[in-house]
């Protein structure tokens, strides 16, 4: 997010970005045990990585619904004074192409607070929110290996990760992710994109997120529901005071679909493959009211 500096306003209660809060511990989090795994380290971040790539490039046969909310908030009155959203439905063409269609988007408000969403901004929903740590992206990253949690039901393998080096032009993500000890899914990231351009007159910044995945088919994990929330440091500028401003978002991933199949079965001269692909788009559902 970009902040436009228009009239001088009071800033707000400030809080650091440096570091992406942990998900909440008294909500299905049981306490962390730092005792080492059975297996070795590197082979569980081998799996989860091959794992996150297979549900990566299965994603890619789905249709679904993403839901992009963006709020500004009033620190004082919690009241949203600026709001961006838009619903998209995610779909193939007649080609078989990959196709976005905007089913409902209002007006965007966040001017109103002087904010402005950046092109940073969509790429971290495309990109970074709902896959971090694929087969290709690990070389990229120091994995650590921080012990074993309970998160709900799952048993899970909890790492921090955090890029081994930034390259001019390029975004990551740093902080803490769970994999599920028995299939070795990753179930639930929380962390930050970096890094964030931070000088005076030019921040483009994100806040801290959490991004839980779901089996959507009996098979595959996909990400279902993206939350983002911290308040953001702008610097004065154009004769303004320093900004914090409270940002929240979200991003639901709803109505998965598997719209194509990957390869074909043929048996006796005749075409068997199951869950074979739609030959034509699915009509464009009712915006939500």
């Amino acid at each position: 997010m970009k902040f436009v500096a228009a009239t001088p306003v009071i800033a707000l209660l400030a809080l650091s970005l440096a570091t992406a809060p942990a998900p909440a511990q008294d909500s299905g989090f049981s306490k962390l045990d730092p005792a080492p795994p059975s297996l070795a380290v590197d082979a569980i971040v081998k799996k989860f990585g091959e794992r996150e790539a297979e549900f990566a490039q299965a994603r890619e046969d789905y249709i679904f619904r993403q839901t992009v909310k963006v709020d500004c908030l009033d620190d004082d009155t919690k009241k949203i004074i600026g709001e961006y959203q838009q619903v998209t439905d995610v779909t193939f063409n007649s080609d078989g192409r990959r196709a976005e269609h905007v089913v409902f988007a209002p007006p965007n408000t966040l001017d109103n607070a002087n904010i402005l969403m950046s092109p940073a901004d969509f790429d971290e929903i495309e990109h970074r929110l709902p896959f971090i740590l694929t087969t290709s992206d690990l070389p990229k990253y120091d994995v650590t290996y921080v012990g074993r949690q309970k998160v709900d039901d799952l048993d899970t393998y909890v790492f921090d990760a955090a890029p081994k080096r930034l390259e001019k032009n390029q975004h990551y993500f740093k902080g803490r992710v769970w994999v599920d000890q028995q299939d070795f899914e990753i179930v639930l990231v929380n962390g930050t994109t970096v890094p964030q351009d931070t000088r005076p007159g030019h921040e483009d910044l994100q806040p801290p997120f959490t991004t839980y995945y779901e089996q959507v088919d009996g098979k595959n994990w996909f990400p279902t529901y993206t939350k983002a929330e911290g308040i953001l440091h702008f610097a004065a500028q154009q004769g303004a005071l320093a900004n914090d401003v409270h940002m929240r978002s979200t991003v639901k991933y709803t109505d998965y679909k598997r719209f194509r199949a990957t390869s074909r079965v043929i048996y006796d001269g005749q075409d068997i493959t199951p869950d074979k692909p739609q030959t034509t788009p699915p009509p464009a559902a009712t915006p939500p009211k």
